[in-house]
């Protein structure tokens, strides 16, 4: 379908919605207005308009969104005026690094603009090709408001330009070419990250739910992404026994689109995932579409309600996070994505991950959970000082499974587990508590204390069983040790999802090329720099050349050295031979999803 034939389907569609929904107010208490009109300089121009003031209003803009860091938005935002309903200019005072105080009575338009070129799910960019908004990132809010509905359009747009935004039309305004969008209150406005550009745009077309795909970039094939959404969005809804939203919007920018910032970002009904490559599309979408259930509504109270000023702390995402990782490769496997040697691999590269690093002695991964807001600096991210939570709880979520499939005699699940958090939880509106409420819906399901496991493993440091429970699976833990080239230097990941240069080897090769601590890595050899820079060592040998682009200080340069030596241990998995009955069916049931008839 032509771009100008989608754009007129989906005016006719309305979203398909809307004539069933509930009508929202047509003047909703906040409204802002987005101009675009400065893409070169990579400005978006905000109007933000505050009806019934009396005598004076408070705006704030978010330090945080989406990432667990303080990123101060409040950086990008410059030339914020005020004025009243006659255009006159109003006293407006900063009070501190994201807080204004206006005085003034009735109707009062604040402008500014917001400064943005930061590719990648968790930021914004805005460029003579397009512009992806988190709107947190640009919009500020009033906070005795932020309950009320609030109203944003789009405005000055290129005349080929679309936009793809999960939130419900509202009418159109007068003069503008586009009309406008409604959110409940400001939380559920900045949950909707919106993309606008010349982008392509098609729907799944399946029964049920309409799910919309937007793509921007290139190397990547609408046939092959169709399927794999589709497998993913089916087996994934089956599992949870249905669908929390009225429409889903996937956004993904792919190839050169998405630079050198890969990763996704969960929204209540949409997702926007970047990825250097096609092949990192399905991984990515896994879990992220996943995030519809736990996080987004199987949610921990420590996150709620959403303080935007400061940190919020919490134990849970070792499960927020890390077990939709268990989820996201289950879902791989169990669709058909993946075969079980890919699905095994993946499994023995989280328990070498793990092990590599000598952290894990000391951290729990509740502790990890609690650290994420320390992960944007680089001396937190070496392997002596933290583990990853979504790592470790990946691992967790695998033992925890066959922990509960072998107390049941493979007649319940992690999949019970949360299914009943769900129930109990996520549709009666209600946050659970790190990590007891986990705990005890866990024991529920497997009809006995899992104390020990959760104290051991998740609230303490003990070595994880992996080698003894996957053998419950009818699963072998082989480890061997290996050779294998380095760098001579860490990659990590960064701020916004950036991969960087960490514990660089004092007088190696990458250092006397020139690399730097926090260099950003964008290409090697010529390509992206690989996500799994492990997985690419052991294709590789010591003594090569390598070409590494870096960025510092938003300058490029190309450096070039040798591949060194080290010596590690990786695991590997395999299916045991003789394995009994039992431990057949658990293994079968990890992954097919499915578990065994109860007794009669």
């Amino acid at each position: 379908m032509r771009r100008s034939s989608r754009r007129a389907a989906a005016r006719r569609c309305g979203w398909l919605l809307v004539s069933v929904l509930t009508a929202l107010p047509a003047q909703a208490t906040i409204g802002y207005a987005v101009s675009v009109t400065q893409a070169e300089q990579h400005l978006f121009r905000v109007t933000m308009t505050i009806p019934a003031v009396r005598e004076h209003v408070v705006i704030q803009l978010p330090a945080w969104n989406a990432l667990y860091q303080i990123r101060d938005f409040a950086a990008h935002v410059l030339d914020v005026s005020a004025t009243d309903e006659a255009a006159r200019p109003l006293a407006i005072v900063k009070l501190d690094k994201q807080t204004w105080r206006i005085a003034g009575h009735g109707t009062i338009t604040v402008h500014y603009a917001a400064y943005w070129d930061e590719p990648g799910p968790f930021s914004a960019q805005l460029n003579s090709t397009h512009a992806f908004v988190n709107l947190a990132t640009i919009l500020f809010y009033v906070p005795d408001l932020r309950g009320e509905d609030a109203r944003i359009i789009f405005d000055d747009l290129p005349a080929a330009w679309g936009v793809a935004i999960a939130l419900r039309p509202g009418e159109a305004a007068a003069g503008r070419r586009n009309g406008a969008y409604v959110a409940a209150n400001y939380d559920a406005l900045v949950d909707a990250p919106v993309e606008m550009g010349e982008f392509e745009e098609f729907s799944l077309g399946e029964p049920g739910p309409p799910i919309r795909i937007v793509v921007h970039g290139d190397g990547w094939s609408r046939e092959q992404l169709t399927e794999s959404v589709r497998r993913i969005v089916a087996y994934e809804t089956q599992l949870m026994r249905g669908a929390p939203f009225d429409e889903y919007l996937f956004v993904y920018h792919v190839g050169s689109a998405a630079g050198s910032a890969t990763g996704g970002m969960e929204h209540a009904n949409s997702t926007a995932i970047f990825a250097e490559s096609a092949a990192q599309l399905p991984s990515l979408t896994a879990h992220e579409f996943f995030h519809l259930w736990n996080v987004k509504r199987i949610r921990p109270q420590s996150l709620e309600p959403v303080d935007y000023t400061s940190e919020q702390w919490t134990r849970a995402l070792w499960f927020a996070e890390g077990v939709t990782n268990t989820y996201g490769a289950y879902t791989l496997v169990r669709s058909g994505l993946w075969g079980r040697k890919q699905f095994y691999d993946d499994l023995a590269a989280q328990i070498t991950e793990l092990e590599f690093r000598s952290a894990r002695h000391w951290k729990s991964a509740e502790e990890a959970s609690l650290d994420a807001w320390l992960e944007k600096s680089a001396l937190y991210r070496r392997p002596e000082i933290s583990i990853s939570y979504y790592n470790k709880g990946y691992i967790l979520g695998a033992l925890l499974d066959i922990l509960i499939r072998d107390s049941t005699d493979n007649r319940a699940s992690l999949d019970d587990v949360l299914r009943a958090l769900n129930e109990d939880f996520a549709r009666r509106g209600r946050f659970y508590h790190d990590s007891a409420d986990i705990r005890a819906a866990a024991e529920r399901v497997a009809g006995r204390s899992l104390e020990e496991f959760f104290s051991r493993y998740v609230a303490g440091t003990d070595e994880l069983p992996c080698a003894d429970s996957l053998a419950r699976a009818g699963l072998v833990l082989k480890a061997r040790g290996r050779s294998r080239a380095e760098f001579g230097f860490w990659p990590a990941w960064g701020p916004d999802g950036l991969t960087v240069a960490t514990r660089i080897e004092p007088g190696g090769a990458a250092q006397r090329a020139g690399l730097r601590e926090d260099d950003v890595l964008v290409e090697l050899n010529g390509s992206p720099f690989p996500r799994i820079a492990v997985r690419w060592l052991r294709e590789h040998h010591a003594g090569e050349v390598v070409r590494v682009r870096l960025r510092r200080n938003s300058e490029e340069r190309e450096v070039s050295f040798t591949l060194g030596e080290s010596q590690e241990r990786a695991y590997e998995i395999e299916e045991a031979r003789g394995a009994t009955d039992k431990q057949r069916r658990i293994r079968e049931g990890l992954l097919r999803g499915t578990v065994d008839a109860p007794h009669p």
